[in-house]
């Protein structure tokens, strides 16, 4: 699929943090993105979530990602946290509830191309049974 998106990853560095190892995290998950040291966060922006998607794919949590994506989804796009140990890890584990006490990986998606429901069908595809439909078939929309 060709798409055309921003995407805008802040992660907050702590004091009792160390900067690289928080670097560490944003790059486990998002290894395309430009990472630059700001007063008490990381700021990493990146054009691409395919890396992201196949990690999904990995863990088999598409179901769980798409979800995420609708809650907080606008016209423009959509946006997720994620807790910063699991990505550390190089695991996806989306944060709900309360923000973990070292502040969570936000994660804001502008999406111009295609619309924002395709780009998460393309991210993370509606499953049947627990695996990934395709485009032609009949649960691929998630409406």
């Amino acid at each position: 699929m060709i798409y055309s998106v921003d995407v805008r990853i802040v992660a907050p560095v702590r004091d009792t943090e160390v900067t690289d190892r928080v670097a560490d995290a944003v790059s486990n998950l998002f290894p395309n993105a430009e990472l630059e040291h700001e007063p008490g966060e990381l700021v990493a922006e990146t054009h691409t979530l395919d890396p992201f998607s196949d990690k999904l794919h990995e863990q088999e949590i598409l179901d769980t990602a798409r979800r995420e994506f609708e809650k907080r989804k606008t016209d423009e796009g959509f946006s997720f946290a994620l807790k910063k140990q699991a990505a550390f890890k190089g695991l996806i584990n989306f944060s709900v509830g309360n923000p973990d006490e070292l502040g969570d990986i936000d994660v804001h998606v502008t999406v111009r191309e295609p619309s924002v429901d395709d780009f998460i069908a393309y991210i993370a595809p509606p499953t049947k049974d627990g695996k990934p439909v395709d485009a032609d078939h009949p649960d691929y929309r998630h409406d």
